[in-house]
């Protein structure tokens, strides 16, 4: 979807520049600047323009994103007024005429019940307005009209129509991206939720009765696990950010398994071997503890002995490689491809499949869990994370809460 919308926005832009091109050439000569001919200066302009004019846009439409934009897109059309509306009110107008907004208002019902434009005269009684015809598009977004693209001239243009028409539609495409945006972050937020909601009640119940058992026998082992317990929560179900660094992320597992190792004593190890230098890259929150949540419940299950976990995490370029394995009871690897295809959920499958997804969606498809396993032969889960990703930005660190 969002190739296409792309692709659609560069498609749009030839016949933007032709219009920009001709809207400035009816309006006053200007200075090439050295940009070659008056098609590739236009080209430029319009390209700028647009790059400029986007970013608001990607919030969605409200006061603050149209006034913003209104002068950009104004300058795409060469016009001498612009305004854009939701299916109310004006929310911005840029440039002479704004004593008009009232007679736009009233033209809007039309084109937004049709989801077509029209091109009309004003009726003005100032004798020196510049602006006696208005070109009014619809802004849609899923087959639903959010608005209007209003272009103002002093007079009727076929050529100032088309252009306005490519305008309104490449708005909308950039009020389609937010909403993908907006989609995204509320899939995301879903999909931590879920997390939060997996975190076993048996996990907290096994936690505050190994907790209880010394307050007793070791009342400062009960503070300290208490303390443990604490955080871990606190870290699981905090409230903001949907990013967070591989150090808090590594603490909030270490506090989780002090919680297991009281619980399970000497037949729970862990090594864990980490790079000093990956620990300030920022990754999906709730990224890793399900994956060593996943090692501790097969690594211990079925089994009388002790269960060893590795968990490291090395410098490599421009990434950063984090590995979690046991030598638990595996997983047939057809029941495992079910799980992150989503086809199987058994109990652990969730957290799998949850981190799998986020680190595609983050990073791209082949940055997806790496995982080696069979029955019998413990599990390897290997994730790569890299060094900067666009709007991936860690929340405040815990610490500073």
């Amino acid at each position: 979807m969002s190739g296409f919308l792309a692709g659609l926005c560069v498609a749009a832009l030839p016949l933007l520049a032709a219009g920009y091109w001709l809207g400035r050439r009816t309006a006053r000569p200007q200075s090439l600047g050295g940009l070659g001919t008056p098609v590739e200066h236009a080209t430029f302009q319009t390209l700028h323009a647009a790059s400029l004019a986007a970013p608001p846009l990607r919030a969605g439409l409200t006061e603050e994103t149209a006034r913003k934009s209104a002068r950009r897109l104004r300058s795409l059309l060469g016009t001498d007024a612009l305004c854009l509306t939701d299916d109310e009110r004006v929310l911005a107008w840029d440039g002479v005429g704004g004593h008009h907004r009232t007679e736009i208002m009233e033209r809007l019902a039309g084109p937004l019940e049709t989801g077509r434009g029209e091109a009309f005269r004003l009726t003005c009684r100032t004798p020196d307005c510049p602006v006696r015809w208005a070109v009014l598009t619809p802004l849609t977004v899923d087959d639903r009209v959010h608005g209007a693209l209003v272009a103002c001239a002093p007079r009727e243009s076929a050529v100032l129509a088309r252009a306005a028409a490519e305008v309104a539609r490449w708005v909308s495409v950039q009020l389609e991206l937010a909403d993908l945006d907006r989609s995204r972050t509320r899939l995301i937020e879903a999909e931590i939720k879920a997390l939060r909601a997996q975190i076993s009640p048996h996990f907290i119940f096994n936690s505050l009765a190994v907790i209880a058992s010394f307050v007793r026998t070791d009342p400062e082992r009960a503070r300290d696990l208490l303390l443990e317990f604490a955080d871990f929560t606190r870290y699981s179900f905090r409230r903001h950010g949907d990013f967070t660094t591989l150090a808090d992320e590594l603490h909030a597992i270490e506090h989780y398994l002090a919680l297991v190792r009281a619980r399970f004593g000497d037949r729970l190890s862990v090594t864990l071997q980490i790079a000093p230098e990956v620990l300030p890259i920022a990754l999906p929150f709730l990224c890793l503890q399900p994956l060593v949540e996943n090692a501790v419940k097969h690594g211990l299950e079925g089994k009388n002995g002790t269960c060893h976990i590795r968990i490291t995490a090395r410098d490599a370029g421009a990434e950063a490689v984090v590995v979690i394995e046991d030598d638990g009871a595996g997983m047939d690897p057809g029941l495992l491809r079910r799980i992150l295809a989503g086809e199987d959920s058994p109990s652990g499958g969730i957290g799998l499949s949850n981190v799998d997804d986020r680190l595609r969606q983050v990073y791209g498809d082949d940055h997806g869990l790496v995982i080696e396993t069979a029955r019998g032969a413990g599990m390897k889960i290997s994730a790569r994370l890299p060094k900067y990703q666009p709007g991936v930005h860690s929340a405040t660190r815990l610490t500073g809460e």
